[in-house]
Order: C-alpha cells, then sequence, then structure tokens
C-alpha cells in the first residue's frame, strides 16, 4: 500500500513487494533503481536518495546508486537512505536516522550517521505492515 508518496524520476525504476506500506509525504529520487522487498514498512516523511554529487568532482556530477530493502524491514519516522545503501532482511532504521552504509540483515541502527545499537531475534516473520497495528507489533515483538 503506498500512501501520498512522492516520486522523483523514472518510476519503472521503482518495484515493490507485497504486503508493504509507504507512508505519507515519503520522498522517493528513482535516478537509479529503488527496491523494496515484501512485507516492509516505510512510515511517513521517510526520504530515499539515490543521487548525489562527488564533493571533489570539479564538474559537480551527478552520482546515481541504487538503493535496496529487504524483505520485513522497517524504515521508521522521517529517516533518510542514502544512494548505494542495502537495509537487510528484517533490519530497523530508526526514526530520523541517517543511512549512509549498508545495515545487516535483523540490525536496528539509529541516530546520525546511523550505528548498529541492537540485533534482531532472527525468526520467520508472519506479520503484515498494512494492517495498522503491524509496525508496532513487529518493534514490540508480538
Amino acid at each position: 500500500m503506498i500512501n501520498d508518496a512522492e516520486f522523483e524520476g523514472a518510476v519503472g525504476r521503482f518495484s515493490i513487494g507485497a504486503g508493504s506500506f509507504i507512508g505519507k509525504r515519503t520522498f522517493i529520487q528513482l535516478h537509479a533503481p529503488v527496491k523494496v522487498g515484501g512485507h516492509v514498512a516505510i512510515n511517513d516523511g521517510v526520504r530515499i536518495l539515490t543521487g548525489t554529487h562527488g564533493v571533489d568532482d570539479p564538474a559537480w556530477r551527478l552520482k546515481v546508486a541504487p538503493v535496496v530493502i529487504g524483505d520485513y524491514a522497517w524504515i521508521a519516522t522521517g529517516a533518510i537512505i542514502l544512494p548505494g545503501v542495502t537495509i537487510g532482511e528484517g533490519a530497523v532504521v530508526g526514526a530520523g536516522s541517517v543511512v549512509a552504509r549498508d545495515v545487516a540483515p535483523f540490525t536496528i541502527v539509529a541516530g546520525n550517521p546511523a550505528v548498529a545499537i541492537k540485533r534482531r531475534a532472527e525468526c520467520a516473520f508472519t506479520y503484515s505492515p498494512v494492517r495498522s497495528s503491524a509496525v508496532v507489533e513487529a518493534w514490540m515483538g508480538k
């Protein structure tokens, strides 16, 4: 389910798996592909970026890199995912975090820059973020 999200670039570069949720005011830049797995929760106000500029490039050319978000990941409110990042299966990105590096599966990261703060129990998840209580259930382990 995609709410009031804004896409910039070629929408053909975007894919989303079954049972995933994208919240309001989410911005997804599509200079490169963005692949969202199944049963992913992307909360309100998240920014997913696939383009930047080389700070040492005298021509300030655009550099692009894809973003991949694994199954059952949770990207909390206001997080920013930078170009080239892969968020592993079952990983959690804390609210307001800025993710500049890959996040290992089942890892919880938070902060700016985002750093690992905890491992999540590896299990066969069964929740669906398209239900209103699914995000709370995922975080609380119910």
